[in-house]
């Protein structure tokens, strides 16, 4: 396993008065929060209203989950997203009274590993099922912290032929191997001596077979410097080939290194996404004071970044005081790499990551319009940004969270900060509604990245940080699918604030919309001082569509108090609108169905029209959809 993947700490789920008790206690045990069920749990670091929806949103975002309840709930909470066990977070049931606890989901990312811990806790049970933890106390495709599988595809076998009795041998040594060095089938011999400088490697193999696993200690370090822009397969190259001359398995490395300008060179995040291991950065000043134990120290690199070596001297600062440089510094044009090994397996990560900014819409705010990687993305952050309000809606999955909240009107400070908390190495999340990259903070983020030297920007370190922007459910998006499908033909989206647009430019989109008989859809349509744009922008497209065009007003989409209804464009006034309104305004051509359970608008895209002739000579046009074709 490697280490950038790492599990969330657990959450701990109350869900009723009686199990209230045993889930602090547990809580207690893990270091972890509680979160309580509304209305029945008097005392919880976060409440939720449904359990069956918020274990299923913990679960989305990778959180473990110990849910003090009967095993059927969360179960049933979780069965929609089951799919792949290597990636699913762990899930624990313990009964109430705290006798008998249950890993559920997980047992070989955690569950088994947490439900003994829960158990030893408690003075009860854990009901371990997983065969291999249950005969070897552990399991072969789980090895602790600055340990990694060689080739976890060998495990199912390995851990089939053990149980069923089949003779292996255990050569290497690796105390947590313990329980499978006991077993009557398994015999242990010394290591053998390699010629390498790396670690030597672990192997259980089967006497008369090919079932076998290989485990590796992680206690080495990849230094890196490169020019700007280096080309990443000139980097690959060279790294191989140094891991190759000594002998090194790629995969006894614990993390790349480098100087902290080289945080967003694309080259070495490259080479630790190839290598599965955290990319990991320091400052010249941390780098020079590794001088005194590099092998090629250079004053023309002193003089350039102020360190006198950055792939020597990452190497050695990200193993530690007691390691020891095995490769001295090799280069290429463009490129230079080192190797260290730490004094015992790099379970902690010294220096500090790149820093990471996730740009995330959380849609209107109710958890099931909230993509599982929006949700996973605010799971992972250290720090939530964004409208205090916004934050709010997260609910449970904010709770425990660093957070920095901002009124409206401050956006640009808001986007700075979040951007120079995510340069200190921090993982943090700007929290948008609806969709990040429309109306929102999506902008703001790139722009403030992109001005240059002489305006109001962010500093050098923000614009090395990574930036993820992932999608949300829009108010566009929402009205449209409460309304029906209003947006079967083509549309656009206006903005009726003159805040940030001058209203020259508002109103001469509204005459080309109008003109061009689009779909309309109407952000920030008023406020208490801006009332007579939404009256104008009616008034301009009675001038080329029916007085009778359906309009849809959305309040408050996707909350307790949604209110949707619809009008005649004719009818529409401004006083029914409010800044938490979306208005739909229909094209010449949409209309209102009216049903059994209520009138639902839509646009037709002109099916009816198309005869087979239309259609036979664009059948292999690729730009034709699938659905248009008979």
């Amino acid at each position: 396993m490697a280490l950038t993947h790492d599990i969330h700490a657990p959450v701990v789920l109350a869900l009723s008065a009686s199990g209230a008790p045993i889930a602090h206690r547990v809580a207690a045990i893990l270091g972890a929060q509680v979160h309580g069920r509304e209305g029945r749990v008097a005392q919880a670091d976060a409440y939720f209203a449904n359990a069956l929806d918020h274990a299923r949103d913990l679960f989305a975002a990778g959180t473990p989950i110990v849910g003090i309840c009967a095993s059927g709930i969360l179960i049933r909470g979780v069965a929609p997203l089951l799919a792949d066990k290597t990636t699913e977070p762990p899930v624990i049931s313990v009964s109430d009274d705290g006798r008998v606890v249950v890993p559920l989901l997980g047992g070989h990312r955690g569950a088994n590993r947490l439900a003994s811990q829960i158990a030893e806790g408690l003075d009860g049970t854990a009901a371990v099922t997983t065969a291999g933890d249950v005969a070897m106390g552990v399991a072969l495709d789980e090895p602790p912290a600055g340990w990694r599988v060689v080739n976890p595809e060998g495990a199912k076998a390995v851990m089939a032929g053990l149980l069923n009795g089949e003779r292996f041998t255990l050569t290497g040594a690796a105390p947590w191997l313990a329980g499978v060095a006991a077993m009557k089938n398994v015999s242990v011999d010394a290591a053998p001596h390699l010629p390498t400088k790396g670690s030597l490697p672990v192997d259980l193999k089967a006497d008369d077979g090919d079932a076998s696993i290989g485990f590796v200690r992680q206690d080495i370090t990849l230094g890196l410097g490169c020019a700007r822009g280096a080309d990443v397969e000139e980097v690959w190259t060279l790294v191989q080939d140094a891991l190759g001359r000594a002998l090194i398995l790629a995969e006894s490395i614990a993390c790349v290194a480098s100087l902290d300008l080289k945080a967003d060179e694309g080259a070495m995040n490259e080479i630790a996404r190839r290598l599965d291991v955290p990319y990991r950065v320091f400052t010249a000043t941390e780098l020079e004071a590794e001088a005194d134990r590099l092998q090629t120290p250079s004053d023309v690199v002193f003089a350039e970044v102020g360190c006198h070596g950055v792939s020597e001297g990452a190497a050695l600062a990200a193993a530690g005081p007691d390691s020891a440089l095995i490769i001295p510094k090799a280069k290429t044009a463009n490129a230079t790499c080192a190797v260290a090994r730490a004094s015992a397996p790099i379970s902690k990560m010294r220096g500090r990551a790149r820093g990471r900014l996730s740009v995330v819409g959380i849609g209107p705010g109710q958890a099931s319009w909230r993509t599982p990687e929006v949700s996973k993305l605010v799971a992972d952050a250290e720090e939530l940004v964004g409208y205090g309000l916004y934050i709010d809606l997260l609910g449970p999955l904010a709770a425990g969270k660093a957070r920095s909240d901002f009124p409206l009107g401050g956006e640009e400070a808001r986007c700075r900060y979040a951007l120079e908390q995510a340069a200190k190495g921090k993982n943090v999340a700007l929290v948008c509604s609806g969709d990040a990259g429309i109306y929102a903070m999506g902008a703001l983020v790139f722009e403030l990245l992109d001005r240059g030297p002489d305006e109001e920007g962010v500093s050098d370190a923000a614009r090395r940080v990574e930036v993820v922007c992932s999608p949300g459910v829009s108010a566009l998006q929402g009205a449209a699918a409460r309304a029906g499908a209003p947006l079967g033909h083509d549309f656009c989206t206006i903005s009726l604030s003159d805040l940030l647009t001058p209203r020259d430019d508002i109103i001469r989109r509204l005459h080309a919309a109008a003109e061009g008989d689009f779909v309309i859809a109407f952000y920030n349509p008023v406020s208490k001082t801006r009332r007579t744009l939404l009256a104008e922008a009616r008034d301009i497209l009675l001038q080329h569509r029916p007085v009778d065009t359906p309009v849809m007003l959305a309040t408050n989409l996707g909350r307790p108090t949604e209110h949707v209804r619809y009008r005649a464009l004719k009818d529409l006034q401004v006083d029914e609108v409010d800044m938490l309104t979306v208005v739909l305004v229909g094209s010449s051509n949409s209309r209102l169905a009216r049903l059994g359970e209520g009138p639902r608008m839509f646009t037709p895209r002109g099916y009816a029209r198309k005869i087979d002739g239309d259609l036979t000579d664009k059948r292999n046009d690729p730009y034709i959809p699938e659905e248009a074709t008979p």
